[in-house]
């Protein structure tokens, strides 16, 4: 399963991100994918609690927000969503089009929870 390796890449942007801005947990990570991506979400959240497992991110709550397919018709030009299999224009109904969106998985926001500082009692 593949989303293991994709959940474990996630986890080493998730460290890195915690770790430039002085983090102590992360609570919340929201990725974004597309139906073509190639990524199951299921697979993925199942993968997560191990991946995860001894990170920052380890209680953090993984939120997936689906992402449409999107076309750009190359004869009218027009941009539509569409049917993951079926790349069609909805303004023309022509076949000869190219995907503009759907196919991608972003890390789009990563909640952090910061160091309080014993002294001054200010979050870092």
């Amino acid at each position: 399963m593949h989303e293991l390796a994709i959940c474990q890449s996630l986890m080493d942007q998730v460290e890195t991100i915690a770790y430039e801005r002085n983090a102590k947990s992360v609570t919340s990570i929201v990725v974004a994918m597309g139906p073509l991506s190639g990524v199951e979400a299921q697979l993925l959240k199942n993968a997560y609690p191990i991946a995860s497992a001894g990170t920052v991110a380890e209680n953090a709550e993984l939120v997936i927000e689906y992402l449409p397919v999107r076309v750009k018709c190359t004869q009218c030009g027009s941009e539509s969503e569409a049917l993951p299999n079926k790349l069609i224009c909805k303004q023309c109904g022509d076949w000869r089009t190219t995907l503009v969106s759907g196919d991608e998985m972003m890390l789009m926001s990563v909640e952090l929870e910061k160091v309080k500082d014993e002294k001054s009692g200010l979050m870092h």
